[in-house]
């Protein structure tokens, strides 16, 4: 076990990098972060922050020699980094089953090699390629470039070829995969930390909303029945022992005329799991310490139904908002990341909202939102 007092390693800045900073100093640990950006979330609050990239040599030597272990807060880390580091460091999760989560092919290929249903899909990577799935497929379906698309980023909806083309085109024609558009029921997913005796430990199951793709509104528990919970705890498990993973990974499945598909992996703590902060006894983030420093895993129970809501810099239009109206509520939670640039799309902060039931968290959650944006020109 890698104990308190220990110097561990992030690879990435961003939000994520944050939270499992604050978990890890209140844990006794020192942290050292990698990001290349001057402004990084993680590095401002992490006892250093290396200011170079992810390949940088100097920056990795320094990792590799003065950290106990190393994790990574988003998986677009080159593969090939972690598999520097772990030559010298712990490193979880590893270089293989990040490098499998961080290519749409590769994902995709490795769920349907394993037995896991997804929605149909065909990989392209040329224009013959893209002929051939839409016909196959047909429409509507989504293209989705492999590699560094997120919340709805580098992802076309396509009714027919000529805008499949088209996307393909805006996407200079990288490598892509053409995803057929399923009914859905509801998207629901879950969060779950497996350790290096391969225990697992799961959180609720939670049921998102999303707006323009990206995560909007996530409650838990999720209003499934029994035996798609369990269908859902039992193949996210599945998945993780295939990967051999080690380390707080989430799953998302769509819920298809009661037929569950896996929807991607995220080889990292999850926005959807957000919500565990403050629902449960121990929160994800708590649980990749825990998870890379080789302790035992925390308890994942949920204390209270809960519903969280993204904030996106779009809600800054108009100036700074009422925060007022999430503050003065005696069970909602606020966290801001300390982010100074608010941009349409991106991703400031979140609150939850904690109730009796999961249906008056959400309620009450959403009504919170109404009001918290200033209308331009008023302060």
């Amino acid at each position: 076990m890698i104990l308190p007092g220990a110097t561990l390693g992030m690879l990435g800045g961003g939000q994520l990098g944050r939270m499992f900073t604050v978990a890890a100093r209140t844990m006794g640990y020192r942290v050292m972060v990698i990001d290349p950006d001057a402004a990084s979330p993680a590095g401002r609050i992490a006892d250093e922050h290396l200011q170079a990239g992810y390949e940088d040599a100097a920056a990795l030597d320094r990792l590799a020699r003065e950290c106990a272990a190393v994790t990574t807060e988003f998986e677009n880390v080159p593969a090939t980094t972690l598999e520097v580091l772990a030559r010298r460091c712990v490193v979880r999760p590893g270089s293989r089953a990040v490098a499998i989560t961080q290519d749409r092919i590769h994902e995709k290929t490795f769920l349907r090699d394993h037995g896991f249903a997804t929605a149909p899909f065909a990989v392209v990577r040329s224009s013959a390629d893209l002929e051939d799935a839409f016909a196959e497929l047909g429409g509507p379906a989504i293209l989705k470039v492999a590699r560094f698309g997120y919340d709805g980023k580098g992802q076309a909806v396509v009714r027919n070829l000529r805008e499949a083309q088209a996307a393909w085109n805006a996407m200079k024609h990288e490598p892509c995969v053409l995803e057929k558009r399923v009914p859905l029921d509801t998207e629901v997913s879950v969060v779950l930390a497996r350790g290096i005796d391969n225990e697992f430990a799961l959180y609720p199951v939670c049921e998102n909303t999303h707006a323009h793709g990206i995560l909007d509104v996530t409650v838990a528990p999720a209003r499934l029945s029994a035996k798609c919970v369990r269908e859902v705890q039992t193949q996210a498990r599945r998945i993780a022992a295939r990967l051999e993973y080690v380390g707080v990974l989430a799953v998302e499945f769509f819920v298809s005329r009661g037929r569950l598909l896996v929807n991607e992996i995220a080889p990292r703590p999850h926005n959807s799991g957000h919500y565990t902060i403050d629902a449960c006894i121990t929160s994800q983030f708590e649980q990749q310490v825990r998870a890379l420093c080789g302790l035992p895993l925390g308890d994942t129970r949920l204390l209270t139904p809960v519903a969280m809501v993204n904030l996106l810099g779009d809600l800054w239009s108009g100036g700074t908002p009422r925060w007022e109206r999430i503050l003065q509520h005696p069970r909602a939670k606020l966290h801001l990341y300390g982010k100074h640039e608010p941009r349409p799309g991106r991703k400031m902060g979140h609150y939850t909202c904690l109730a009796a039931s999961a249906a008056r968290a959400r309620a009450e959650a959403l009504a919170l939102r109404r009001g918290l944006a200033r209308k331009a020109g008023r302060r």
